[in-house]
């Protein structure tokens, strides 16, 4: 299947066009665009439409979003369409207030099971911020099954992890390590485990991808937590998360590097770097296929957000 994941930048510039007024209003497609004529970043009224395209164009099954307000989630619903669903809450309250971090996913080919939402906290069962931090952070985590194979399932969780602490995103990525090993062991099935990290894979700001692959410590999570979702000693001793892109023949890794590229102009690449990431669970039973980075930038001049969409194909054992 192939599965994605996209920070679509929150809709810092909100107006009352509808969907079907956007579309009803789509330029002619044989009319040449003014070549980088709508340099900077753009309502979400008008890059919505190129993000659903991205997905529809590319045959996703799952699609992961991070800074999704409750009403770009309502949108992309209605432009994909029928055939998809999706699960979250709002980061602010646990209901509809702040942004999203969703997953949708396409009813024709997986079943949904269960599936809840942590804060990224000292209080992860909680609404709550963790100190320092510049905003509510949140997973979301369910339990899947294939349409066609019941017998196969898995897990997958999606995450965005805070801009401003580094403090946070390491206790936000051992919280997510905790419940990803749960997953794989209480299952024994993949796990799948997506989102905009903030973290780059080094430097000074590496620490939650470096807990998240084993190559540092978890830092001390929530006591309720870790006993909710405990492994026993010996099982799964030594689990972490494997970064899909490294798993996959060099051959099929493809696109672009950068995930995050600010809505600069085309030439400056001085915020360029790879925050947003795919892993899977290092008890295994997936095999990653293919790898890509999108791009956000149209001719026209529109990026479809500050970030672009990473796509990877897996195949799923049980």
């Amino acid at each position: 299947m192939r599965i994605s994941t996209y920070n679509l930048r929150y809709d810092s510039m909100p107006d009352n066009i509808t969907v079907q007024q956007t579309l009803a209003n789509l330029s002619d497609p044989l009319v040449a665009p003014t070549y980088l004529g709508l340099l900077g970043e753009q309502p979400w009224s008008m890059r919505r439409i190129k993000v659903a395209q991205h997905l529809i164009h590319s045959g996703d099954v799952m699609a992961s979003f991070q800074e999704a307000l409750v009403r770009q989630v309502n949108d992309l619903a209605e432009l994909l369409g029928d055939d998809w669903a999706w699960i979250g809450v709002g980061r602010d309250d646990g209901k509809q207030a702040g942004e999203f971090s969703p997953v949708f996913y396409k009813k024709s080919v997986v079943n949904l099971n269960s599936w809840d939402t942590f804060w990224l906290s000292n209080t992860p069962f909680d609404v709550s911020r963790f100190p320092g931090a510049g905003s509510l952070r949140i997973c979301t985590a369910a339990h899947f099954t294939l349409v066609t194979n019941p017998s196969i399932s898995f897990s997958y969780l999606n995450t965005h992890l805070d801009d401003q602490s580094d403090a946070q995103r390491r206790l936000g990525a051992s919280l997510i390590l905790q419940r990803a090993k749960f997953e794989a062991f209480t299952h024994n099935h993949p796990v799948v485990v997506t989102g905009d990290f903030n973290s780059p894979s080094t430097g000074t700001d590496s620490g939650a991808y470096q807990i998240s692959t084993g190559e540092i410590p978890p830092v001390a999570i929530n006591q309720t937590f870790a006993q909710k979702y405990n492994v026993p000693k010996g099982k799964l001793d030594g689990f972490v998360l494997s970064d899909l892109k490294a798993e996959v023949p060099r051959f099929a890794v493809s696109g672009e590097y950068a995930t995050y590229t600010g809505f600069a102009n085309p030439g400056d690449t001085s915020a360029f770097t790879r925050i947003d990431f795919v892993f899977g669970g290092s008890n295994g039973k997936w095999t990653a296929d293919a790898y890509r980075v999108g791009t956000s930038l149209t001719d026209d001049g529109v990026y479809a957000s500050d970030h672009r969409p990473v796509f990877i194909d897996i195949t799923l054992e049980y």
